[in-house]
């Protein structure tokens, strides 16, 4: 079927190019996370942070290159909802599109509370609570107005993080310079740290890369989907990996691990205060809050596809989500709810919201993996040594990667995932009459 330019048949349009989509795909992943689980990875790996991103930068390409390759056969919208589906079967498809959504809907939740946070420590005047409910109508707004808007202003929200991570290079490596040459592979291996501490750390690391799998959401919004989201997927996870080594790298080399943190949680406030004092600290923080913000706006715009798609097919309310707006060609209604669900992060703390996260995400990585060996290699004509090794070694490397991960899991995660995935079931018995019909099928002639 020839891909469509200037719209399809469910009205979205075809606007997003390869530079757009990897831009999304940044703002999604906020390239200044690093700083987040920066003092807990480097004690945990001593000092070794940037060998840990090698590794599980990694790991992760190994599930991007099946992401890349499922979006090949199905641009369509769903992401691993659509991939699992088309692989294993509808009610497959829709537990693990149901166990995604507690990632996609809790990930705008955290940004929503780091841009309180940060915004409320900067200016304890106004509560942190006002700074939240903004921020959440101002991205609500923006993902109705529709994915181009949602563009523009990521690109300006990117361009302050690579401003900041600039200028935090240029002062890292003038402290290096002044303190005299430190060894330039310590951060990566060396010493008495163990492989298995370096994996530990590599494990916690995963969840920084969470969003180049968003790309695939908006396959629908795209030129020429089948050749651009898998570029645009693995450009991403190449991208944002390189520069989470990069900038973990300089810190390690300027401020090295054994002048020990004040506050392992706030480690990177040190790092910060001993590369460019307070003004460095401050640009951190407006330029961190840019970051939220931006991945706010590209993770409520995901998830808001991912709920259009399945209330198209039936599997939600059509009326509710399985809509556009006619003015402005987005799943409004879709948007509005995830923005109405967001307020509960009012009533939330940080440390839960972030317990719950990689649940959905590593069950979803797990069955994009699977997918890859079940459509080309098991119902594939092609089964000559290279498919064997394309579709079958690399995918399979992928599902141990993601498997090893889930041993790393919180048991307060398994908890809320368990809870939310029997949820799921429940709602799907119901869609079903207790399982004697079939979950409802996506209905892919709807995309181009």
């Amino acid at each position: 079927m020839a891909e469509q330019t200037s719209g399809t048949a469910t009205g979205m349009r075809r606007v997003l190019g390869m530079p757009a989509l990897v831009v999304f795909g940044l703002a999604y992943m906020v390239p200044l996370t690093v700083f987040t689980t920066y003092g807990v990875v480097t004690e945990s790996t001593d000092g070794h942070l940037p060998g840990a991103y090698v590794v599980t930068l990694v790991a992760m390409l190994f599930t991007a290159s099946s992401y890349g390759r499922m979006a090949r056969v199905h641009p369509f919208a769903g992401s691993a909802y659509t991939y699992t589906q088309q692989s294993f079967g509808r009610h497959a498809g829709f537990l693990v599109g149901w166990a995604l959504l507690l990632d996609y809907v809790f990930l705008p939740m955290i940004n929503y509370l780091v841009v309180g946070i940060y915004l409320n420590a900067q200016f304890p005047a106004v509560p942190g609570w006002v700074f939240l409910l903004a921020a959440i109508v101002l991205v609500t707004g923006l993902n109705v107005i529709g994915i181009r808007m949602v563009t523009r202003m990521n690109l300006v929200l990117i361009g302050a993080q690579a401003v900041f991570v600039v200028v935090f290079l240029v002062q890292a490596f003038r402290v290096i310079a002044g303190d005299g040459t430190p060894s330039l592979t310590e951060p990566f291996f060396g010493g008495d740290t163990s492989l298995s501490r370096i994996l530990g750390g590599a494990a916690i690391l995963c969840l920084s890369f969470l969003g180049f799998d968003a790309i695939s959401t908006l396959a629908e919004e795209t030129r020429e989907p089948r050749r651009l989201i898998p570029r645009a997927i693995m450009a991403t996870t190449l991208i944002g990996g390189a520069l989470f080594i990069l900038i973990s790298y300089a810190g390690s080399l300027a401020f090295p691990h054994w002048q020990r943190f004040s506050n392992v949680d706030s480690a990177s406030l040190d790092v910060l205060r001993h590369i460019g004092g307070g003004l460095l600290t401050s640009f951190f923080t407006a330029a961190y809050v840019a970051g939220a913000f931006a991945s706010a706006m590209a993770s409520q715009a995901s998830v808001s596809r991912i709920l259009y798609a399945m209330g198209r097919d039936g599997v939600l309310p059509p009326r509710l989500f399985g809509r556009l707006s006619a003015r402005f060609k987005t799943p409004a209604v879709a948007i509005l709810l995830v923005g109405l669900v967001s307020c509960v992060a009012l009533g939330i703390t940080l440390d839960l919201a972030s317990a719950v996260i990689s649940f959905g995400a590593l069950a979803a990585f797990s069955f994009v993996n699977l997918s890859v060996i079940k459509h080309y290699l098991l119902d594939g004509r092609n089964k000559d040594a290279l498919a064997w090794l394309r579709y079958g070694l690399v995918p399979a490397i992928g599902v141990a990667l993601t498997g090893w991960l889930w041993t790393s899991l919180s048991g307060i995660t398994f908890v809320i995932g368990g809870i939310w995935v029997a949820i799921g079931i429940a709602w799907l018995s119901v869609l079903t009459r207790g399982f004697r019909r079939p979950a409802p099928k996506l209905e892919l002639e709807h995309a181009g």
